[in-house]
This record gives C-alpha cells, sequence and structure tokens, in this order.
C-alpha cells in the first residue's frame, strides 16, 4: 500500500455533499442540546462529573496505547505509594493526570482569550510535561518530519506522512483562522473539519491525538453550544478506533471530507447521548445519596461529605480530614458512618503511616458504565 501524505491545498474543502450531512446534523445538535440542558440542572457539575472528566482522559490516552483505568488513576492519586507501580504503568498514569491538568489550563485561559493557536502550544506544553514524550519539544511545533504507520516503520514504509514542518506554521495560521469562520453552515460540521485538519496536520511529534480530542470540547464551549467544556467524545472513537484513522486518512487519500464528517457527526451523536445518560444517573446518585447522608450523618457537614466523596471517588482517610473542611473528630466520624453503611468500602487497608484508602463504587461504576468495584 503506497504511502498517504497531508491533503496540501485542499484545506478547508471547497465541496461538501450537504445532502449525507443534513439529516445527521439536525439530532446531533439536538442530542448535545439535551445534554447541555442537563448540565445546568447538575449543581457543581464540575465536581460531580469528575469521574467522568478522568475517564475521558483514560480513553483518550488508551486511544494512543495506554493501559491505565480510571480506578488505578484515582488510587495513585489517593494512596500516593509509587513504588507498588511499574515505571511503565507511572508513565500511563501520569500521561492521565496530564490530560486533565491541560484540560483544566485551557478552560482557564479560554476564559480570557479566544481558542487559538497560543492556546494550543501552551496546553500541549502541560500536556507533555514530565510525561514519556517531554523530551520532544512539548509547546513547540515540530521542527523536523514526523509519519504514522507500524512500530519502527520508517518514512518510507510509515501509513501516513504529515505536512513538511516548513509548511506547517503556515498551514496551522490557516487552521486558527478556520476557527474563527462564521460563515459555515453548521458548526458542528465546522469541528468536523478542524478534528481532521489538525489530525492531519501533526502538528506535534507527539501528544496530537490527546490535543486534537481534547478540542472537541473547547470549541463546543466556545461557540455556546454547550454552557460548560464538559463533553466527552473518546469513548466512541475508542470503541470504533480502526474506523476512526480509516476516516481520517481518506481525507488526505481521497479528499473525502463528507464521509469523515457523517462519522464524527454520528460520533457526536451518540456520545451526547451517552453522556446525558451517565450525568443523568450521575444526578440521580447524587440526589439519592444527599437523602441517605442526611439521615445517616445527620450533621450540617453532611453536603460537603457527599461533594467531597464524588469529587474523590477513591481516596485515602488522611486525605477527607485534611481537606474536607469538616472538623477532624467529625471526619473521623462520619467516615466510620460512610463505611459502615455502604457508602464507601475498603480498597486498601492502613498499614503503619499509610492511611486507609476507600472507594465510592457506586459512582465509578456509572462512569466505567461496567461493575469494577
Amino acid at each position: 500500500m503506497s504511502v498517504v501524505k497531508y491533503h496540501l491545498g485542499n484545506f478547508p474543502p471547497t465541496t461538501l455533499e450537504w445532502n449525507k450531512l443534513i439529516p445527521l446534523i439536525g439530532p446531533a445538535n439536538a442530542a448535545i442540546a439535551r445534554y447541555d440542558s442537563l448540565l445546568t440542572a447538575i449543581p457543581n457539575a464540575d465536581v460531580l462529573l469528575s469521574p467522568l472528566t478522568t475517564d475521558e482522559a483514560v480513553l483518550s490516552s488508551r486511544i494512543e496505547g495506554t493501559q491505565a483505568t480510571i480506578g488505578e488513576v484515582l488510587e495513585f492519586e489517593a494512596d500516593g505509594n509509587i513504588d507498588k507501580y511499574s515505571d511503565e504503568k507511572r508513565h500511563d498514569i501520569q500521561e492521565v493526570l496530564n490530560y486533565r491538568k491541560a484540560m483544566r489550563h485551557a478552560i482557564s485561559r479560554l476564559e480570557e482569550l479566544p481558542l487559538s493557536v497560543r492556546i494550543i502550544l501552551e496546553v500541549h506544553k502541560v500536556l507533555m510535561d514530565s510525561v514519556r514524550g517531554h523530551g520532544k519539544s512539548p509547546g513547540e511545533f515540530r521542527k523536523i518530519p514526523n509519519w504514522i504507520g507500524s512500530a519502527g516503520c520508517t518514512i518510507e514504509t510509515a501509513r501516513y506522512i504529515p505536512i513538511s514542518a516548513e509548511n506547517l506554521p503556515g498551514h496551522m495560521s490557516d487552521f486558527e483562522k478556520y476557527i474563527h469562520f462564521d460563515t459555515i453552515p453548521d458548526k458542528l460540521v465546522q469541528l468536523a473539519i478542524l478534528h481532521a485538519e489538525f489530525e492531519a496536520l501533526h502538528p506535534f511529534l507527539d501528544g496530537n491525538g490527546r490535543l486534537g480530542r481534547m478540542l472537541v470540547p473547547l470549541f463546543l464551549w466556545q461557540k455556546g453550544l454547550i454552557r460548560q467544556p464538559m463533553f466527552y467524545i473518546s469513548s466512541f472513537l475508542e470503541s470504533n478506533r480502526e474506523e476512526y484513522y480509516n476516516r481520517l486518512l481518506d481525507v488526505s487519500k481521497n479528499n473525502n471530507w463528507t464521509d469523515w464528517c457523517v462519522f464524527f457527526l454520528k460520533a457526536l451523536t451518540s456520545q451526547a447521548i451517552s453522556n446525558e445518560k451517565k450525568a443523568s444517573d450521575i444526578l440521580n446518585l447524587y440526589n439519592n445519596k444527599k437523602r441517605e447522608l442526611s439521615e445517616i450523618i445527620n450533621s450540617q457537614y453532611f453536603i460537603s461529605s457527599l461533594d467531597w466523596i464524588f469529587e474523590h471517588p477513591i481516596f485515602n482517610n488522611k486525605d477527607f480530614i485534611k481537606s474536607s473542611g469538616i472538623p477532624e473528630p467529625t471526619a473521623r466520624r462520619i467516615i466510620n458512618l460512610l463505611k459502615n453503611n455502604n457508602i464507601i468500602s475498603v480498597i486498601m487497608k492502613p498499614a503503619g503511616r499509610r492511611s486507609a484508602v476507600y472507594v465510592f463504587s457506586e459512582l465509578l461504576n456509572i462512569a466505567e458504565g461496567r461493575i469494577v468495584f
């Protein structure tokens, strides 16, 4: 199979088969609007949905080959005992943690500035800090060629060769201009084209896939399609990884933007429905636990306790006492009440100086979409 090269001169696409896209645009926008409506009904959505944010970081990183699970990431944060993890596992987990950190940085910056190349470079620097690609020019566009293919392949045997390094800055400038085009009939189609173009340009030596998927909720948020930058796309893309890559490749190989947009609109629709279901389940869980904990704890701190365990569904005893804002004697009593009433369970017993580690399994099972605890 001959190598596919970047589609020089074919961005943005001059024609699309709108007859294929129009039947998908309405359902995608409607599904996203329903999900956004639910988000506005969730108090402290950034807190209550934090497990979904971590799950997105896990799945987006998994597409690139990491093997960490959401449970491992949260347990790593709670336990603090890095020696029990292999070097490979620690690297995987750090990539997920960096993804979350980079997303927070992007959100903070986009409250002041529009989405731009400048923001993308900043976010990439955070994403690649102290991980396996940290020596690959974090926060800088590549100055050398790169290519995509099987492990150990050469540029001659690669599957895909992105744009040359010398042409990259100008095309990233075109990419930025396209972000702010206001003449495109539909913003979701615009987003589909932007995502494909970013992946095709492959502007960095590492981290392109994760950053490209991170741009999805950031664009939706900046364009006003969602009121909070909380949209999780990677589950569908990870489940349909082969088609995802093939559709992207077909853009450069055959200038087939339309079928890529069809795939992406279906991904947005599917994920909006899935996101809405998970967010609704989490909201219902929160409301049920609020009633339950008000009776169990019988204290002014029951809401503080509930919010804290939603934000930290795997945690150690010491962190809860230290950072929940609850007086220590009350915090210790609450932990025992939560444990004795099966709200949380022990996954790591205390040993020496190490505190016990607990899991709020009902919440994590919703985030994972299956029983894992």
